[in-house]
Order: C-alpha cells, then sequence, then structure tokens
C-alpha cells in the first residue's frame, strides 16, 4: 500500500510540474521553489509527466495534419525524409509549396560548409524550386543535371535548371550536353563513351541529394506536350506498361524501369535501385499518385516533396 501511495504521490507531483511548465509557462527554477524540490527533481518530475502522458497537446493549425500525413508516409514508405504542405484550395495543382520546400532543402545543403554533389533534374517544378532559392556563394559545392540539356529542335531545354541555380550560388556545374534522347540504342551507346559525358554519369553517381520530379505517362504527359515522345512512342510506352517517368525514365506501377521503347535511346542518368543517397521527388496532384506511388514501391525515391491531398491519396492506393 505504501509503494502504491508513494506511485501516486509522484504522479501527482509530475502533473503539477506538467501543468506549471506546459500550461502556465513556469521555468524549471520556478517549479522547484514552488514545489520545493531541487531543478533536477523538477525537470525529472516535467519528464515524467510527459512519459506517462499525464498532459497531451492539439496543435490547432493545418500543417499538424500535413505533419501527421509526412509521419505515415515516411512509416510506409520507409523514407529518409518526407515532407507534406497544405493543398491550394483554390489551385490544387499550384506546385508553390512543394517548390518553395525542395527550395528549402537545396539551400540546406548549399549552406552547408561541407562540400556536396547535388544531382538535380528538370521539369516545371524543378524550376519553381530553383527559382525560390536565395542567391548565394557556393564554390565548393558541385551541380551537376540529371537529364540531358538539348530539346529535339537543337535548341537549349526551356526547363533546365541546371545553369539558373549555378547561376544563383555561384557553384560549379555540370550539364549533360546531350538530347534527351538519340536517334538509336546504338548512337547512345557511342555518345556515351565520350570522355566529358563520362565524367558527368561518374559525377552523379556520387550525388549527396538528387532532386528530381515524378512525370505521369498519359495524355498529358510532359514530355509528349514537349515534344520529345511523338504520340506512337507514348503508346508504346502505354503498351509496355509504363505509368510514370523519373528523369525520363519510364517506370511502371511496380517501380521497376520498363526494357524497351523510349529508354532505350534515352541520354538520363541511370537510376539507382534502390536509391542509395537521399533521392527525394517533389511532385503532386491527382495525375501524379499512381506514378509517385510506382516510384515509391519500386525504391526509385527515398524521400518525398508533396501536398496534403496527394499524400492522402497516396496512403489509400
Amino acid at each position: 500500500m505504501a509503494a502504491a501511495d508513494n506511485e501516486r504521490s509522484k504522479l501527482e507531483d509530475a502533473a503539477r510540474a506538467g501543468w506549471l511548465y506546459y500550461i502556465a509557462g513556469n521555468t524549471q527554477d520556478e517549479i522547484a521553489k514552488k514545489l520545493k524540490v531541487s531543478r533536477a527533481t523538477a525537470q525529472r518530475l516535467v519528464s515524467l509527466c510527459l512519459s506517462e502522458r499525464l498532459i497531451t497537446f492539439k496543435l490547432e493549425h493545418p500543417i499538424a495534419a500535413c505533419m501527421e500525413l509526412a509521419a505515415r508516409l515516411t512509416d510506409k514508405f520507409s523514407l529518409r525524409i518526407c515532407e507534406v504542405v497544405p493543398t491550394d484550395a483554390v489551385s490544387p495543382n499550384s506546385v508553390t509549396g512543394v517548390a518553395n520546400r525542395a527550395a528549402a532543402l537545396l539551400e540546406s545543403i548549399l549552406r552547408a560548409e561541407k562540400p556536396s554533389i547535388i544531382a538535380i533534374g528538370t521539369g516545371r517544378t524543378m524550376r519553381a524550386a530553383v527559382e525560390q532559392v536565395s542567391p548565394m556563394d557556393c564554390p565548393n559545392h558541385q551541380l551537376v543535371s540529371l537529364v540531358g540539356n538539348i530539346s529535339p529542335d537543337g535548341s537549349a531545354s526551356f526547363f533546365d535548371t541546371l545553369a539558373r541555380l549555378a547561376d544563383l550560388t555561384k557553384a560549379r556545374h555540370y550539364p549533360v550536353p546531350l538530347p534527351v534522347f538519340l536517334a538509336s540504342d546504338a548512337e547512345r551507346q557511342q555518345v556515351l563513351k565520350i570522355g566529358p559525358v563520362s565524367s558527368v554519369r561518374a559525377l552523379a553517381e556520387k550525388a549527396d541529394l538528387r532532386l528530381v520530379g515524378v512525370g505521369q505517362l498519359d495524355q498529358d504527359a510532359q514530355v509528349y506536350r514537349d515534344g520529345f515522345v511523338t504520340r506512337n512512342e507514348l503508346l508504346e510506352m502505354l503498351r509496355l506498361g509504363a505509368v510514370g517517368e523519373v528523369t525520363a525514365w519510364a517506370i511502371d506501377a511496380e517501380g521497376r524501369v520498363i526494357n524497351g521503347g523510349t529508354n532505350k535511346r534515352l541520354t538520363s542518368m541511370p537510376l539507382p535501385i534502390p536509391a542509395k543517397n537521399l533521392t527525394v521527388g517533389a511532385a503532386l496532384g491527382a495525375s501524379k499518385v499512381v506514378p509517385i506511388h510506382a516510384a515509391l514501391k519500386g525504391r526509385i525515391i527515398n524521400g518525398l516533396i508533396t501536398d496534403e491531398a496527394t499524400a492522402q491519396a497516396l496512403l489509400k492506393n
């Protein structure tokens, strides 16, 4: 009975300490004086209050739901990082929020003193992310592209993000000076043997961070709308089971890289599967749910930045 009374008394003291600290806003020194205990005992009582769940918290802000979704996605797909931003009710396909968090990720690495290699994809979300990066001097870091920077007509790709990021950061950068797709697999094999191309590919393999978009493969596929593949080539990839693409590599619903079609002519950096270093996909929208799920399931990406609506759909998938 004495032991039970002692335990009850300790929990009562913990509850008092917890109320004073979390509700009344007292410091641990103030709690020690009011409870007439040492500061160390006050600290232990506050910790006990929390560990015994004598006090709980409810965060009254939309971001709380996003944090819960991020935790569930992290657990479900064993992610290294996951961020979920609120969905824009007016413009549900707006990439602004996702781009903002992707920019924050880039800046966190660029501002570090330790030299890093950052490999980056292309596309609208990547471009929007780079535009939100603050100008800074980062001569010790290296930037490398994961995708060719030449459009089908021979012009520079409008959504090439590498040069813009290099302008903002003054970091050394290594583009892939090739068309996204070549005419044949034989031509691709020849081109990949060129010295500078091999050097850039070797650098990309060592990237500390890979930041990529995830695209759908359907009639609204960006690679199709931007003229990188023809309608017949798109239909062929769909017949082969493609549901999405990462750095233009077509993947099926299981996250496997399609063996055939336009993948045979693609000059993008290979996809390490499973992803070894931090590889973060930044994408959102109903049309992206299936390809994002495929990239997660196939372990092509081990990090994700998305919005609330997409996160909820991924957890239901």
